[in-house]
């Protein structure tokens, strides 16, 4: 049973993207989806539709070979509005590669969405 099923889903995106696999299937939550649906937006990943096999069912990913790092950002940091620029700095490899999943007080989004709005949030998980 798993305690984070984000941190499962990215760490599968991760390792069937290290070895080349087409496609993956991942445990379904409403975090899990919004953020494939982030990731799908920025071009990380194609198209994932929702199975229903009978019992909890699973997300189908297309993987496009993109992904070169991915995972969920323990402990949740709390980053203020006027600190993007420092967590970048400190956590991602370079300036506009790469970018953080944030859940703010208007939904989940990237880090650059949260810096345009000029909103805070906490950090879920991260990309590059």
């Amino acid at each position: 049973m798993a305690n984070d099923p984000l941190a499962d889903a990215l760490n599968t995106i991760k390792t069937h993207e290290t070895f080349g696999k087409p496609a993956c299937e991942v445990k379904p939550s409403k975090l899990v989806r919004e953020t494939l649906k982030i990731l799908q937006r920025r071009g990380f990943i194609g198209d994932f539709e929702f199975v229903d096999d009978g019992k909890t069912g699973y997300f189908s990913i297309k993987l496009l070979g993109k992904v070169n790092q991915c995972g969920a950002v323990k402990p949740r940091f709390a980053v203020k509005k006027t600190e993007w620029s420092e967590w970048e700095q400190k956590y991602l490899p370079g300036a506009g590669f790469g970018m953080f999943i944030v859940s703010t007080p208007q939904g989940l989004m990237s880090n650059e969405d949260a810096k345009g709005k000029g909103v805070g949030g906490r950090l879920i998980a991260y990309i590059y």
